[in-house]
């Protein structure tokens, strides 16, 4: 019972010239739809493989848990990562393993949830995998990065009462995936690649969110490291290419599973 399944956990707005980095706002426009404060739209696509043994979620999105300024900045839709799960008859109880591509508000929000006045970690039996580099920046971030992380209102419950699996490299989970570092997002980012035989994927998190961002040179402006993001894309693209394999987009509103075939790299 090998699968793979795209988790809508909601949606929020982000600073388009941000998001698209280098790409000029002219050469994308009129491409992409913008509201008045050229912010865009962007879906929380988040990852389910399914295992014989395992059921793994791949990041947890933005969570209920935002601050009010946060909330007027992203203005997210519900939070539906435990809805998406339930209409596949998974309880919070069933997720074997949370993957983090990396610890943004955007990814790890979700990582607890709030109950009205109490609040718990979303999945209290997961082992949560992460790269030691991005939890020690989240946790002890420095002047670059101060505004990317908030460790006491994301990550101190986990760091209390979570499994916290903290890795450095490349790191099989199971048999079938495969967790490999490579930065440029940010310190500590990973990707997942998921390997079924027949069928092989790669998760690239934030290093490729969008079909835009599929063209080697286009990064946004919220990676530390352009020289990295770029060196992660074309492994990525010479693993899909070797293996025949699909790309799945974290934050794209129209497109999720896109075979290399259908990218000009």
């Amino acid at each position: 019972m090998n699968k793979i399944h795209k988790i809508l956990a909601g949606n929020y707005w982000s600073d388009g010239g941000a998001f698209m980095g280098v790409l000029p706002y002219m050469l994308w426009k009129d491409k992409t739809p913008v509201d008045e404060r050229r912010r865009q739209k962007l879906n929380l696509n988040l990852l389910l493989i399914q295992t014989e043994t395992r059921n793994i979620l791949v990041d947890t999105g933005l969570g209920n848990r935002l601050s009010e300024k946060q909330m007027q900045i992203y203005q997210p839709g519900n939070f539906m990562l435990p809805v998406a799960l339930a209409e596949l008859g998974l309880q919070d109880t069933d997720i074997t393993d949370v993957l983090m591509t990396h610890l943004h508000f955007d990814h790890a929000g979700g990582i607890v949830t709030s109950f009205g006045s109490t609040e718990a970690l979303t999945f209290p039996l997961a082992r949560y995998w992460i790269q030691q580099s991005e939890w020690q920046m989240a946790k002890n971030p420095d002047e670059l990065n101060q505004a990317a992380y908030n460790f006491s209102h994301q990550l101190s419950r986990l760091e209390q009462f979570g499994r916290v699996e903290l890795i450095e490299g490349e790191v099989k989970v199971c048999p079938e995936v495969l967790l490999t570092f490579v930065g440029g997002h940010s310190a500590g980012s990973q990707i997942v690649q998921v390997d079924f035989g027949d069928n092989y994927y790669i998760y690239a998190g934030d290093i490729i969110p969008t079909w835009f961002h599929t063209s080697l040179a286009i990064t946004s402006a919220y990676d530390i490291s352009r020289k990295d993001t770029f060196a992660a894309k074309k492994l990525i693209y010479g693993k899909l290419k070797e293996r025949k394999g699909t790309l799945l987009l974290d934050h794209d509103r129209n497109k999720w599973e896109v075979p290399i075939t259908d990218l000009k790299v």
